[in-house]
């Protein structure tokens, strides 16, 4: 399969009592297209763009991406395949939505 397009929806919950963040995601890869297909992230402690990161790992450990150590960024690896990068963050969320 060609990737020609990597989305990542992430949702957030910020834990007031201990201090940390959580996220979940899902990511579509070839959005609107015929191989159209994707993956949910569970549950699992982050904050920032640590979700993009974590979609980035998950995509070589499913076989979507092949990379190699020449790759220090998933940025790089997305810009020399061609590949358009979307993602965005809906933070302040509920625990139950994630």
């Amino acid at each position: 399969m060609k990737i020609k397009t990597i989305d990542v929806n992430a949702k957030e919950w910020f834990d007031k009592v201990n201090g940390n963040s959580y996220f979940s995601a899902h990511v579509t890869i070839n959005f609107g297209m015929k191989d159209q297909t994707g993956f949910y992230m569970p549950f699992q402690y982050g904050y920032g763009n640590h979700y993009e990161d974590m979609a980035f790992k998950e995509l070589i450990k499913k076989g979507f991406i092949k990379t190699n150590d020449k790759y220090h960024s998933r940025w790089q690896y997305y810009q020399d395949n061609n590949i358009i990068y979307r993602h965005s963050k809906q933070e302040n969320c509920r625990k139950r939505d994630l």
